[in-house]
């Protein structure tokens, strides 16, 4: 059965994918979210069979998208970690050269908590944005079929 190792099951639920649950980090200096597959003991991506690993990037790039077409930022960071949290989970972060600890990874800097308006506000906007870019035909089904006619061999 599967089970949110008990650090990630102390953040906020945005919204579930089908694969995954998607997490708010309570960072207010970076918009920062982590999709968590829903795999009883899913400890890295070999832990998924070829499907699943194919739906997690599917709704990873879902996410990144959403961070970036609705935080302003120069760049998104996605990594999967995994050296405390027991956990598969991946890590997507909207980062500006603005930030505390630009340009050195988030996890092991700065940290400062949403306040609960903030928190809720910021919520809202990422569960109403990746409910209305899943319905993107690229996202529907986990199928996409891209053109590469053009493309010049």
């Amino acid at each position: 059965m599967f089970e949110l190792y008990p650090d990630l099951a102390q953040k906020a639920q945005i919204v579930d994918l089908k694969l995954c649950k998607v997490l708010l980090e309570d960072n207010a200096f970076y918009p920062w979210i982590i999709l968590v597959p829903k795999v009883a003991h899913a400890k890295n991506m070999l832990s998924l069979c070829m499907e699943e690993r194919l739906q997690l990037m599917r709704e990873i790039d879902l996410c990144e998208e959403v961070m970036s077409e609705n935080f302003s930022c120069e760049q998104t960071n996605v990594g999967i970690l995994g050296n405390i949290c027991p956990q598969l989970c991946v890590h997507i972060i909207s980062r500006k050269k603005t930030d505390p600890d630009w340009p050195h990874p988030a996890w092991n800097g700065k940290s400062k908590p949403y306040s609960e308006e903030e928190k809720k506000n910021t919520m809202a906007l990422i569960k109403k944005a990746i409910l209305i870019k899943q319905t993107d035909p690229k996202y529907m089904q986990g199928m996409h079929n891209p053109d590469y006619s053009s493309l010049e061999y």
